[in-house]
């Protein structure tokens, strides 16, 4: 069982990432990652909702029949999509404010509802929520560092609009790299996103082929030698 779950953890933060291997939802990755602070923050909402729609499945999931499977599961993550645009809403308004439509958009992210149809549908309600939790938290690293990257890039700073999700007082920790900076347009437009996304998984790609030499390396040194 601990095997299982250290496979969905790693499934949802490296295999199977949502945001550099999957690449889905590329809406919200590509629009929202304008600043690390709105990168991560609706990141985590998605990871929120995901763990919870894959609990909620799980658990009724025989008890739904075919004919109305997706439409059962829509209704699902809408209804949780609800109560985090409303909870954001009511306690950090100016977030809301600024992630704007993405949050409802939520409902139709593809990375939700695939989770739920390939694997809350067919495990128990542990594994799914998990599952769904790490697939989230996968999608949400993307999106904080994408969206630092960019920040970082196109503005010179770091965790500007905190103050968003904390209040004034946390203006404070906003880092900037270079006062004399004067920024770098490119990396806040559009095609920065597509420019820092394919830097990510171009990195992530590299790190694979790094890693499978040096497997392949060692189990050829491990092979005994053949003697003629």
């Amino acid at each position: 069982m601990t095997n299982q779950y250290k496979e969905i953890a790693l499934n949802g933060l490296w295999k199977q990432n949502s945001g550099v291997v999957q690449l889905l939802g590329m809406c919200p990755t590509l629009a929202v990652t304008t600043s690390a602070v709105n990168g991560l923050s609706l990141g985590l909402a998605t990871a929120i909702v995901m763990a919870l729609s894959n609990g909620s499945v799980s658990p009724v999931r025989q008890f739904v029949p075919s004919e109305i499977r997706v439409p059962v599961f829509i209704l699902v993550i809408a209804t949780l999509v609800t109560v985090i645009d409303m909870s954001l809403n009511a306690f950090a308004h100016p977030l809301h404010k600024v992630l704007g439509i993405f949050i409802p958009l939520i409902v139709v992210n593809c990375i939700v509802l695939a989770r739920v149809e390939s694997f809350a549908a067919k495990n128990d309600a542990v594994p799914s929520l998990l599952d769904g939790f790490m697939m989230g938290t996968g999608l949400a690293l993307v999106l904080g560092v994408l969206g630092g990257l960019r920040e970082l890039v196109g503005k010179g700073t770091l965790f500007s609009g905190l103050d968003l999700v904390f209040g004034p007082t946390a203006k404070q920790f906003m880092l900037t790299v270079n006062t004399d900076y004067h920024g770098f347009l490119l990396a806040v437009l559009p095609p920065g996103a597509f420019l820092g996304l394919g830097s990510l998984i171009a990195l992530r790609n590299w790190i694979e082929i790094r890693k499978t030499a040096k497997t392949n390396a060692a189990s050829d040194l491990s092979q005994p030698a053949l003697i003629n």
